[in-house]
């Protein structure tokens, strides 16, 4: 297997076949469940939905009595989420196949919004906010996930290295970049002020992606689906195979003496409130 052959997820087959992503989302997805407010009777909007692990959970737990609209603009998920729904003969959630910066909701309709990774993902999570909040009610709760920089931390040093060895330390500013771009508490806080919401609680934790070796890891399907595309821009160009021929290699030799590959994942819930209307 060539993993440096990128893998198409637009394929019509993509959404029914794959699971890697929901395994992925699942822990930052029991995060969220532990900490959102619930209550009977909410309307509730699953912004970057997915094949709809949070909106089957919240549609179940919240009760028929609440609404859940779960918007994605990947079609084939929304369509496989439409095929579970009527597997498991659920009528409160709706679906919405559109970009989250447009959704066509009313202003002030939605008492609870979720996003499970989803401003990983925002192609412009600042217009995607604000649309949260004008469709939020007063008072209305926003809770998200997001891993956080630090992300697999152990395979980043090892990328690191490996471009210093092999006389590319011109890349490290790109490695440097590319590490920044995730999120910190902070940096979510900030979006979320901006588009007019108010913090209220953030909960940090951590979890291990495990390989047998460096081997495995690049092979996974949903690695080379999520993250080689970006690990490659990394690279020199015309020097790809080189790069990551030793980089596996070290990542092997990582595993060889520790006993496995363990990949840090730090994630975070956040959540913040439309605030009410004063009296």
């Amino acid at each position: 297997m060539n993993y440096l052959e990128e893998v198409n997820y637009k394929t019509p087959e993509f959404g029914d076949l794959y699971d890697e992503l929901p395994l992925w989302s699942a822990p930052f997805g029991l995060m969220l469940l532990e900490h959102v407010p619930m209550r009977p009777g909410m309307t509730i909007l699953d912004v970057g939905a997915g094949t709809g692990f949070l909106s089957i959970e919240l549609a179940q737990r919240c009760g028929a009595d609440t609404v859940v609209i779960a918007v994605d603009p990947w079609e084939a998920a929304m369509k496989r989420l439409i095929r579970k729904l009527d597997h498991l003969g659920l009528r409160n959630v709706r679906t919405l196949v559109q970009d989250a910066a447009t959704i066509d909701l009313p202003d002030a309709s939605v008492d609870l919004i979720v996003s499970n990774l989803g401003i990983n993902n925002f192609d412009n999570a600042e217009a995607v906010l604000r649309t949260c909040f004008r469709v939020a009610r007063p008072g209305a709760s926003l809770v998200l996930t997001t891993n956080l920089v630090g992300h697999m931390n152990e395979f980043y040093e090892a990328y690191r290295s490996v471009l210093v060895e092999l006389g590319f330390a011109g890349q490290l500013p790109a490695l440097d970049a590319h590490i920044s771009r995730r999120a910190t508490v902070t940096s979510v806080l900030t979006l979320l002020e901006r588009a007019g919401f108010t913090f209220v609680e953030a909960v940090t934790d951590s979890f291990r992606e495990r390989f047998v070796d460096g081997s495995a890891l690049l092979r996974h399907h949903f690695i080379r689906l999520g993250f080689v595309p970006g690990w490659k821009s990394i690279a020199p160009e015309g020097s790809v195979e080189k790069t990551f021929a030793a980089l596996e290699h070290r990542l092997n030799t990582i595993a060889a003496k520790h006993g496995e590959l363990s990949l840090t994942i730090p994630a975070a819930c956040i959540q913040a409130c439309k605030p009410a209307l004063e009296q």
